[in-house]
């Protein structure tokens, strides 16, 4: 069986995209934040349809916990998948912000930096000798570093975000000699808890960006669980290096 390890598990775009891998028949090793309810829901998804999960708790602002998580991802793919490497490295994990320019501070820029940026880079860095020849790895970054996803008040977030746009065509070029391919997805607008279940807290808020997507709603979870592991999935194997925007053509 082949294993995901996915960052941000316990809701939103991680929860689907775990749960979508595992109807694939992958193994999933979901990483949690605080929300360890969340985790233990979408492990108890997963197996309820006969697949196979373990939650970890993770917190992937602070690198300097990543050597003994990989002490922990060791232990379950042995105990769990009676393996010692893993397939397939999915970072969506974040934090949300929104401020203007002149109102962001040092505190909240380093903060984004740590969750969006570094802790991607470091968490691959020490992953990636468990990680299998041919394998796969999805960054969620954000139609905020886009040109159409342009809006006041994401300048720090849109720019950790566009740094991992980067940083995926970085890991394409370099992973490649190892037949590691390294795409990121761009979510539009998506019902999330992120900004601290913003939908929840103002519905009024949903007309007007399903006006501007062409699709006419906002994104789901699902929309881009499913483009994740589509990236993942056998039909993918010739991309790679890519940033596939996954919003419903919005601002198109």
């Amino acid at each position: 069986m082949r294993v995901a390890i996915i960052t941000g598990g316990s809701s939103g775009i991680g929860q689907s995209a775990a749960v979508q891998l595992a109807q694939h028949g992958t193994g999933v090793i979901l990483t949690f934040q605080g929300n360890e309810a969340g985790a233990l829901d979408t492990v108890a998804t997963i197996e309820k349809r006969g697949g196979t999960a373990v939650a970890l708790p993770l917190d992937v602002g602070r690198s300097e916990t990543f050597p003994a998580f990989r002490d922990s991802v060791v232990a379950a793919l042995r105990d769990t998948w009676q393996r010692d490497s893993f397939d397939f490295l999915v970072n969506n994990a974040g934090a949300g912000h929104m401020a203007l320019f002149e109102d962001t501070t040092e505190e909240d820029f380093d903060r984004l930096a740590r969750v969006l940026l570094k802790g991607p880079y470091f968490l691959t860095q020490t992953l990636l000798p468990l990680m299998v020849d041919g394998g796969a790895i999805v960054n969620t970054t954000s139609s905020s570093a886009r040109i159409v996803g342009l809006e006041p008040g994401y300048s720090a977030y849109g720019s950790m975000k566009g740094g991992l746009v980067v940083l995926t065509r970085y890991m394409a070029k370099e992973f490649s000699k190892r037949g590691i391919r390294v795409n990121s997805v761009s979510p539009g607008v998506t019902r999330t808890r992120i900004g601290d279940n913003a939908f929840e807290r103002f519905p009024d808020l949903i007309p007007g960006i399903a006006a501007r997507t062409a699709l006419g709603r906002i994104g789901e979870p699902d929309d881009v669980g499913m483009a994740i592991a589509m990236l993942l999935g056998e039909e993918s194997r010739w991309i790679t290096a890519q940033d596939i925007e996954v919003s419903g053509g919005y601002d198109l």
